[in-house]
């Protein structure tokens, strides 16, 4: 969320933001009711002030003088609720706004308007030329009795699926192999809800704007996460921290959950688009700097390029344009990997910057070394998600007999070299 006080100072900057990632908000619209708030809030303030003088002088006052104090008391009261009626009522239909309202892109990020205009950084290994016809994820995983599709959807409905044997031993070693990793560069491991209440699905920026790719327990009022960031950056909400003990970097896989809404007809088959899959999720909190925030942020983005490199998938890294950002994001990376079957990289891990966006609407502060409170800056990326890398794992490893050569990264992970 936006400090309604930088809204008022650069609307032009917030509406030119909005309009490059795609959010229909009328930010004239939004500061024409905090003009009308303002006012009714100094009457409410004023009203109060005198209230409380002639409250002090009905004690003091004679009898006649003490009847007339409190019919201006009483008539006082009365204006007060009803411009507390007012307030109250503007207030709400304000801070709906405000929570509507996308944060504006970094000047450098590119202009486009969706993920064909991202824009390619660098690219990491070769696309395997492969001597004989290469088979699909789910043609291989059939064949090797390690995916069961049909099922899965007899189980959960579409974009659903199960793996098995070597399926499921393949999925826990590559998560195992991250999780290692991530937790040796130095990041608190950390085992999170994955239902959480809705305030923190607010406070992350994944409601409202998001919230009908959520699954939602209407009678519990809870929410499935669809990563876990929204437990690891609502760990510290309403809290203050010490700017010594920043920047906290936390981690941590759970099950994640995405109605995928919006997508129908969209890469229906096999794993690339599924409902719940495996991620493990990296969180950074730091201090309100722009240069240490792009530092964590290229320190995330270097782990997940070693995750691949690990398992020797040729990838790129591609710098997100504007019409493809999510609202609270400032600037993003993607890292894309090769999807034979696909013919072309696959998004695959997002590293993401969000400034105080979330910390200010999780009110997650840090007590700065001039004494001062301020808002935190936060990031996050993704160290690994399955089933897509498991995917890209099985189509480019495969050889003629339908075997799949394993990296060599995972061979103590799975016991073995080959599926």
């Amino acid at each position: 969320m936006l400090d309604i006080k930088v809204i008022r100072k650069n609307p032009q900057l917030i509406q030119k933001g909005n309009n490059a990632k795609g959010f229909k908000v009328d930010v004239d619209k939004i500061l024409r009711l905090d003009d009308e708030i303002r006012p009714l809030q100094q009457d409410w303030e004023n009203s109060q002030a005198l209230r409380n003088k002639l409250s002090r002088e009905i004690a003091q006052a004679s009898p006649a003088e003490r009847e007339k104090l409190k019919r201006e008391v009483l008539s006082i009261k009365e204006k007060m609720e009803d411009l507390e009626s007012q307030l109250k009522e503007k207030k709400a239909i304000l801070q709906e706004r405000l929570l509507e309202i996308a944060q504006p892109p970094r000047e450098d990020v590119p202009q486009g308007k969706d993920d064909k205009d991202n824009v390619e950084i660098r690219k990491w290994g070769t696309p395997r030329a492969f001597d004989f016809e290469p088979l699909e994820h789910v043609s291989l995983g059939e064949k090797r009795d390690i995916l069961d599709i049909e099922r899965g959807v007899r189980l959960s409905g579409s974009r659903s699926y199960v793996l098995k044997g070597a399926g499921a031993l393949l999925e826990r070693a590559i998560l195992n192999l991250t999780y290692d990793l991530v937790v040796k560069k130095g990041f608190t491991p950390m085992s999170v809800p994955v239902l959480v209440k809705e305030e923190a699905m607010v406070g992350t920026g994944y409601f409202p704007t998001g919230r009908e790719q959520a699954y939602f327990i209407e009678k519990d009022k809870l929410a499935l996460v669809g990563t876990a960031e929204v437990s690891l950056c609502s760990f510290h909400s309403g809290e203050v921290l010490r700017e010594e003990d920043l920047p906290l970097k936390l981690m941590a896989q759970t099950s994640c959950f995405r109605r995928e809404a919006g997508t129908y007809g969209r890469d229906t088959h096999g794993l690339y688009r599924v409902h719940q899959f495996q991620k493990i999720e990296m969180v950074v909190i730091s201090p309100a700097d722009h240069a240490i925030n792009d530092q964590c942020h290229e320190e995330l983005l270097s782990i997940s390029e070693e995750v691949l490199q690990l398992l020797e998938l040729p990838y790129r890294v591609v710098y997100v344009c504007t019409g493809d950002l999510g609202q609270g994001q400032v600037y993003k990376h993607d890292i894309e990997t090769w999807m034979p079957s696909r013919k072309a990289y696959g998004e695959t891990h997002s590293c993401s910057s969000f400034y105080e966006f979330q910390s200010r609407r999780l009110n997650m502060r840090y007590k700065t070394k001039d004494g001062k409170n301020a808002f935190t800056y936060t990031l996050n990326n993704t160290a690994l998600a399955t089933p897509r890398v498991i995917l890209a794992l099985l189509e480019n490893f495969q050889e003629k007999d339908g075997t799949i050569k394993l990296p060599a990264a995972l061979h103590p992970y799975m016991g073995r070299d080959t599926i």
